[in-house]
């Protein structure tokens, strides 16, 4: 048993309150539940060590090639010290045992310090943790985030605040590669600082793509910096409800050191409404009849100037965000504006496409991955592109979107058996919402229960979930999004057959819920109960 020492401004703890701590220490506090997402193998024992505020540093490993001074490690060894030690102030009550120091020794592979994360970086890590010290090894940064992450979760308190870390050796990565939040921040203008504390949460949950959903048809906030009407014109206010080429390479370098991707979607040629506010002769005029109705559909596919503006524009995007992929969108176009307009009806027959609207679609969306393509960009795109059997390039990703999940288990299988990497989010629309525990069918998708062989299999790089903006807005989305997006976090990072009982997972789920409020995030409540530390109105990493 371990010998503990208190001291309180230089005042001895009473002795019948000495002796009730010996009773408690003798039956053991409560451990930690365990760890969210499930790591790929776990062994703890009952053997616990103590922990001190005091007495507890990070250290970089003598084999280390990233060392002090290393951006993405420095930051987050200052951001973790709180998230382990919530309560600690550095005065008050200081609680200490025995003046023994615990070091946390972190050692990576590959200085990537001042790069950006990727499609192919390494999240993989092993930790152990013994008396007095922890040893974190990973092949880059961006495993050992992941680390310190698993690291702040098997930290624990008793209820005298003291805090314990039990005996534990993991060796951890995540099953895919991509594991992704969209955000949309046109339906609803998202302050900054609600991205950033998103970021945050995403990190907890070990999410590390954020697709940034950031222009539609209701609002344009992009501030472009060479079509600046796009915004001015095109936001639902030109001051205030915008996105400053600041606020956007803040919003990356927070991701970054959270080891997250910033995956930015201009989506066209539908969803283009505010579009065309900003950038005249952009978007097909519409007909009634042989008169002009006034109106505007998707971006104008015949035009000329169309391709020149999107190649200007997305010169731009290629340049502030540092991404290889980006998305491009083309969803749902309503083809009744093209079909009223008489100069595209000609411009049909005269590429022989006839009257069918999804061929002069692809037309369209051939031209702009060719654009991004030149750029070095990977394009993502909606699985109707696909659908409609465009010509895109192999390294194409396509999303899926729809479906029951029937018709998105043959669109898997289609998709793959051509040969096309494929990115699922069709379960994961958890902006749709309903009374009770709907985590659970978030818990129970399947991604790779399709027709196919294992090849096709390994084309499913991932999946994300989707947070879509029509009811939700900075008051609601947090509680909206949280825990309910970490139930997909773990059946994208986790081995699922020692993740397949939702029952089993309860338990568990319970705890990481009561972590992320105690960290000032206020995710919902799963079912009746409570937390130790309730929400308290702030964010311990902020």
């Amino acid at each position: 048993m371990e010998a503990a020492y208190f001291v309180t401004f230089g005042q001895y703890l009473r002795p019948h309150f000495y002796f009730l701590l010996l009773i408690f220490l003798q039956n053991g506090p409560p451990t930690v539940e365990g760890v969210w997402p499930l790591p790929q193998t776990f062994t703890s024992s009952i053997e616990r060590y103590p922990l001190s505020p005091e007495a507890f540093y990070f250290e970089y490993g003598s084999q280390s090639t990233a060392q002090q001074g290393c951006s993405v490690l420095d930051g987050a060894f200052m951001r973790y010290f709180p998230l382990l030690f919530p309560d600690y102030t550095g005065n008050g009550v200081l609680r200490f045992y025995g003046g023994k120091p615990f070091h946390l020794v972190v050692t990576v592979d590959h200085d990537d310090c001042e790069s950006y994360p990727n499609e192919d970086s390494s999240e993989r890590y092993n930790l152990s943790v013994s008396a007095r010290q922890a040893s974190l090894n990973a092949e880059t940064v961006w495993g050992a985030l992941r680390g310190l992450e698993t690291f702040s979760q098997l930290v624990y308190q008793d209820d005298f605040g003291s805090y314990f870390v039990n005996k534990t050796d993991i060796a951890d990565f995540p099953r895919f590669q991509f594991r992704g939040i969209l955000l949309d921040t046109s339906r609803h203008y998202l302050p900054v600082q609600t991205i950033l504390q998103t970021l945050d949460a995403m990190a907890y949950s070990k999410f590390n793509v954020f697709h940034w959903h950031i222009v539609d048809d209701p609002s344009f906030p992009y501030q472009s910096r060479t079509y600046p009407d796009l915004s001015s014109k095109g936001a639902f206010h030109p001051m205030t409800h915008i996105y400053t080429q600041s606020d956007v390479r803040r919003v990356i370098s927070h991701a970054r050191l959270w080891g997250i991707r910033v995956l930015p979607e201009f989506d066209s040629p539908g969803h283009t409404n505010s579009w065309g506010k900003g950038q005249s002769d952009l978007l097909t005029p519409c007909y009634k009849g042989s008169s002009l109705s006034g109106t505007f559909g998707p971006v104008n596919p015949i035009l000329p100037s169309t391709y020149q503006f999107m190649a200007t524009l997305f010169k731009e995007v290629s340049l502030v965000f540092p991404d290889s992929h980006i998305h491009l969108g083309g969803d749902e176009v309503n083809f009744s504006c093209w079909s009223s307009n008489p100069d595209v009806r000609a411009f049909m027959k005269k590429m022989g496409f006839g009257v069918d609207f999804t061929k002069l679609e692809a037309f369209y969306m051939e031209n702009i991955v060719n654009i991004t393509s030149a750029l070095n960009k990977t394009a993502i795109v909606w699985q109707d592109v696909f659908d409609y059997h465009e010509r895109i390039p192999k390294d194409t990703v396509l999303h899926i979107w729809k479906g029951n999940p029937a018709s998105y288990r043959a669109e898997l299988s289609r998709m793959t058996k051509a040969g096309m990497k494929v990115l699922l989010a069709a379960p994961w629309y958890i902006n749709h919402i309903s009374y009770g525990q709907d985590w659970r069918e978030y818990y129970n998708v399947q991604p790779l229960d399709f027709p196919g062989t294992e090849e096709q299999k390994k084309l499913v790089i991932g999946g994300e979930v989707c947070m879509w903006g029509e009811y939700v807005d900075a008051t609601n989305l947090t509680p909206r999004l949280w825990p309910r997006a970490s139930a997909a976090a773990e059946r994208l990072w986790s081995d699922e057959k020692q993740t397949s009982s939702v029952d089993k997972a309860f338990p568990r789920f319970l705890d990481f819920r009561c972590k992320l409020v105690r960290r000032g995030i206020r995710a919902e409540p799963l079912y009746v109960g409570h937390c130790k530390h309730e929400y308290q109105g702030r964010a311990l990493s902020s």
